[in-house]
């Protein structure tokens, strides 16, 4: 039974941004390390943002093909970083990292999710995101019938998230964990407070119902 759903919110690049995140619920927050992103934020500023992170708020770093040199610099200093790889990553890239870590999965039609899974079978879990030109999820809703039931990993559900459809995805695809970014912003990289609370509260309001069908 999965007691409780966790929340990501990813893409943040201030300070406000960053402490309304924590207040509305989050359990992690994500820094996108990559500079093809409209959301990039550079190791430097990644680690001043994650220092505003009390204790079990868990930041995230996103990374994309990105350099053994990158990761290390990134993982120096942010001793608690966990590590999300986007792009092209082997699972020999990703566990020479030697740092817990998230693979994203690109959902598409004929992509196989439980032989993917298998091959990362040390990641902490596997996060689902639409297939789109370039990387990450743009903000597209994926369909969620393509997820399969048994899949090896603990699921993260991301693509397309936003208040008004997270409670039918948790209720469908009973995730262990939600991400969303471009679903609480006022503008690319700039969250928005009242989405964000809003969000987290439709998570607890999916749990809730979950927990009451289970009673």
């Amino acid at each position: 039974m999965n007691a409780r759903t966790r929340i990501k919110i990813c893409g943040l690049t201030r300070e406000q941004d960053v402490d309304d995140a924590v207040e509305a619920g989050a359990d992690a927050i994500g820094f996108v390390i990559y500079d093809k992103s409209p959301r990039y934020v550079d190791v430097r500023r990644a680690a001043e943002l994650a220092a505003r992170l009390p204790a079990f708020v868990m930041p995230v770093g996103l990374f994309v093909n990105a350099s053994v040199a990158l990761i290390a610099q990134a993982t120096e200093a942010m001793p608690q970083l966990l590590l999300q790889f986007h792009g092209d990553e082997t699972p020999a890239v990703c566990q020479a990292a030697t740092r817990p870590y998230l693979r994203a999965a690109r959902m598409a039609a004929g992509f196989d999710l439980l032989k993917f899974a298998a091959c990362y079978p040390d990641a902490q879990a596997v996060l689902l995101d639409a297939h789109v030109d370039g990387y990450g999820g743009g903000g597209k809703v994926f369909d969620w019938s393509l997820i399969p039931r048994d899949v090896p990993r603990p699921l993260v559900l991301s693509g397309g998230l936003h208040a008004e459809n997270v409670i039918e995805g948790i209720l469908r695809i009973r995730p262990w964990a939600v991400d969303v970014s471009s679903g609480v912003e006022a503008a690319k990289g700039v969250k928005d407070a009242a989405a964000m609370r809003r969000f987290c509260e439709q998570v607890r309001e999916a749990d809730a119902r979950i927990a009451a069908n289970e009673t």
